[in-house]
């Protein structure tokens, strides 16, 4: 049981990584005209990260009640 909530901290950690580069480098592209596409497309990435990740506690936290 310990491994799963490593595993489910390591991943909220990446996926908050994830969103803040792309915030930072959001910010620093477009206050210097250089294309966004990049940007946006690790923002998309984090964005699909976090509705995986609830999707999958939501379905961990379901099974635990059924483990008595």
């Amino acid at each position: 049981m310990e491994g799963v909530v490593v595993l489910s901290l390591l991943y909220w950690i990446a996926a908050g990584v994830v969103f803040l580069i792309s915030l930072i480098q959001l910010i620093i592209k477009s206050s210097n005209n250089k294309p966004l596409k990049p940007a946006l497309r690790l923002l998309i990435i984090s964005v699909i990260m976090l509705v995986i990740g609830v999707g999958a506690c939501a379905v961990i936290l379901g099974g635990l009640g059924s483990m008595h």
